[in-house]
């Protein structure tokens, strides 16, 4: 039974244990390969913060270093790397804009990501996304496990 209109399943993916949960998951709910794209947001660099030198690392290069370890670390799951893509800014408005952008009918996403910081129901990018997505959103709680269909 399907419950989103649309094809198309943008899952934002930060390296953490519950966000590589929530992309095997959207790996099953997708029809084809070609319907999931997931993304990473990396945050600005704040030029102030200790240790940053002025032009020393490049917003280019940061992409590419995210990028190559995020098709590392989900290669598991055969996702097409052109589905993947690397973003830089605030990660809830980022998710929101790519799902819009890929005409998304679905975002799926882990309760809680790489901050280990609890909240009392999401953690602060779940909640911005539920309430900025442009398409439904199915958020996963942690230690989902992805179950497959008799047949599939």
């Amino acid at each position: 039974m399907k419950w989103f209109n649309e094809r198309t399943i943008v899952a934002p993916f930060d390296f953490s244990e519950q966000s590589k949960e929530s992309v095997a998951l959207a790996v099953e709910l997708a029809l084809e390969p070609s319907d999931l794209h997931v993304v990473h947001v990396i945050p600005p660099l704040i030029v102030s913060e200790p240790g940053v030198v002025w032009g020393a690392i490049d917003d280019a290069s940061r992409v590419s270093h995210a990028r190559e370890e995020m098709v590392k670390a989900l290669a598991h799951l055969n996702i097409p790397e052109e589905q993947m893509e690397v973003r830089i800014g605030d990660p809830g408005h980022q998710v929101c804009e790519y799902a819009e952008s890929v005409n998304a009918g679905l975002i799926v996403l882990g309760s809680h990501g790489r901050t280990g910081i609890s909240r009392v129901l999401l953690g602060s990018v779940a909640e911005r996304v539920t309430r900025h997505a442009p398409c439904p959103v199915l958020v996963v709680k942690p230690d989902t496990q992805v179950k497959r269909e008799q047949g599939k």
